[in-house]
């Protein structure tokens, strides 16, 4: 059963994952009383640091469990979509 609202984190790495960082804040923005968002830049933040350890690639993390890094647009809307419970 999905939950009311979803947490998604995403922990950009590098100028190549900022399209992935894109595709979730669209995510975001149409659905945005369903979904909590914070994208993380490495480098710059590091509260992520206590909770995940060291990323050394794009990682997307589901509700602080669920940890996805083969991403790509087709990844990221399937797994969004089955949190939200809802078609993207």
């Amino acid at each position: 059963m999905p939950m009311d609202k979803i947490k998604i984190e995403f922990i950009n790495t590098c100028p190549c994952c900022d399209g992935y960082g894109d595709i979730l804040r669209g995510i975001k923005k149409r659905f945005p009383e369903k979904v909590d968002l914070k994208i993380y830049y490495v480098g710059k933040d590091f509260s992520y640091l206590p909770k995940y350890g060291q990323i050394l690639r794009g990682t997307m993390i589901i509700n602080e469990k669920d940890r996805y890094e083969d991403l790509s647009r087709r990844q990221i809307e399937k797994v969004v979509s089955e949190a939200l419970g809802a078609d993207l």
